[in-house]
Formats: structure tokens, C-alpha cells, sequence
């Protein structure tokens, strides 16, 4: 009998851990500086590496422990992570994002020009054949004419233009520009099969997959499941000439927690 005694006293405080450590949904809404919500917001319980995303009212759901680190991202803002307290357990939580600043390039202009073509190309240091070609414009709409005009050829009251000859610098440095940053301006289109086998295999190389292998996923369930985020997010579109980790891992959690709703994958 007392040894029977002893044995439920043993076992009452380990039910009672158990049930303490057990995880529970937090639920809560996702805003940005502005109190509007924001969404889709990738919710991530790095602890139990589960994973969530906010609707279109910025609402979200995820189970989490106490002592448990959620983070919250968004393309565009700030990471924000939170640790989970007893407190916050008992209240919805309200996250609040903060919009990331673009930072435009301080361009310095070190020498103004003024419209003067000798004192202008002392600065700008054009090449020798464009200083030889104004040089030739110059004198030759300077000098005289050779031949008479025809009286018939045009009206009496005809006044030459001599600066019509002569070649604007301001003109040359916007065109200069614009054909540089056409050059250089990255061009958002279509991938073909190879372009789009290349990007799936460098995902494979350079992305943290373990949060499927998690879910005992094999890799030709992962293959499979790269295909299908590709396809419905448009990743190597987006991303194959301007490959970003942190936004390829976003669209990659965000289009599995979709595609965990039509297929079944088991968390291991």
C-alpha cells in the first residue's frame, strides 16, 4: 500500500511538467508604423522551426512554448523576433513592423558645366576625335561663304545660324547617362528550362533546407516541392539575375506553408 502511495506522489509532478511545457496556439495581428496591417507576414517559431503566415486581415496563428523565439518577416522591413513570456500567453499578441529605409547614393558633382565648349572640354577631358570634330564645326561655320546663294534659292530676310553646326555638351552627357543605365539596368523576364533548373539547383546549394527534411521530406519530395514554389511564386523570374537569400528563403517558407495545405507532409 505505501509503496503504491509513493509511486503516485513520483508521478503527479511529471504529468504536471508535462502539461506546464506543453505548446499552445498564440494568436495575434501584424502591423506596420502606420497601425495597417501588412500582409503576407512570415511567421517562423524558431525554436520548433514551424512555421505560419498572416491573412489578408493581418491576423496569424502558430503553437508556441514558453521561452520559445518567434520571428516575424517581411519583405521590405525590419526582423523582428519575440521571445514568448508567461504574459503573453494570456492576450493576443499585436507585432509591430518597422519599414526598412532605402538608402539612395550620394552623387557628387565636381564640375558644373557652363555651356562653354573651350572651357568645358578642359574638364570633362573628351576624347581627341570629338575635340578635333568641334574644332573643324567651328572654324567652318565661322568662316565666310565661297560660293554666292542663288537669288531664288531663299528669302532675303535669311539669316544664318552659326551655332546650328555646333554640338550642345549638355545634350551629350544626358544621352551618355541614359545609355548607361539602360545598359546596366537589370531586365526582369521569363526563364527558360535551363534558366530555371540552374536557380532550383543553386537554391539547393546555398538555402538552408533542414526546415523540410524536418517534415521527412526525401529529395525527390523536396524537387517536387521546388518545382511547385517556383511555379506559384515565380522565383527564377524574380530572382535568377539578382539572387537574394534572405528574399528567396521568405517565398520559399511562405509558398510551403500553402503547400502544406494540399498535400500531406508529416513533421518528424
Amino acid at each position: 500500500m505505501r509503496t503504491y502511495i509513493k509511486q503516485s506522489l513520483y508521478a503527479v509532478p511529471l504529468f504536471v511538467s508535462a502539461e506546464f511545457f506543453s505548446q499552445q496556439q498564440i494568436n495575434g495581428v501584424v502591423t506596420d508604423n502606420s497601425k495597417t496591417n501588412i500582409n503576407p507576414v512570415l511567421i517562423i517559431n524558431i525554436t520548433s522551426q514551424k512555421s505560419a503566415v498572416s491573412d489578408t486581415s493581418g491576423k496569424f496563428s502558430i503553437e508556441a512554448s514558453e521561452n520559445d523565439e518567434l520571428r516575424f518577416v517581411k519583405e521590405g522591413y525590419y526582423r523582428f523576433n519575440k521571445k514568448m513570456g508567461k504574459e503573453d500567453f494570456s492576450s493576443p499578441l499585436m507585432i509591430n513592423l518597422e519599414r526598412a529605409e532605402i538608402e539612395i547614393p550620394e552623387v557628387k558633382i565636381v564640375y558644373k558645366p557652363t555651356g562653354n565648349l573651350e572651357r568645358d572640354n578642359k574638364h570633362l577631358n573628351e576624347s581627341r576625335k570629338v575635340v578635333s570634330l568641334r574644332s573643324e564645326l567651328d572654324e567652318y561655320m565661322k568662316s565666310p561663304l565661297n560660293e554666292a546663294l542663288p537669288d531664288n534659292a531663299i528669302s532675303k530676310t535669311f539669316k544664318p545660324d552659326y551655332n546650328a553646326g555646333q554640338v550642345s555638351i549638355l545634350g551629350v552627357l544626358d544621352a551618355a547617362v541614359g545609355l548607361f543605365k539602360k545598359a546596366t539596368e537589370l531586365k526582369i523576364t521569363k526563364a527558360n528550362y535551363k534558366e530555371t533548373q540552374d536557380f532550383i539547383q543553386r537554391i539547393k546549394n546555398e538555402i538552408d533546407l533542414q526546415f523540410l527534411k524536418k517534415y521527412g521530406m526525401d529529395e525527390e519530395q523536396i524537387d517536387e516541392f521546388l518545382i511547385y514554389a517556383n511555379d506559384t511564386r515565380m522565383m527564377a523570374k524574380k530572382f535568377r539575375k539578382n539572387f537574394k537569400t534572405d528574399a528567396v528563403e521568405y517565398e520559399l517558407r511562405a509558398a510551403f506553408a500553402e503547400y502544406r495545405k494540399t498535400r500531406k507532409v508529416s513533421n518528424i
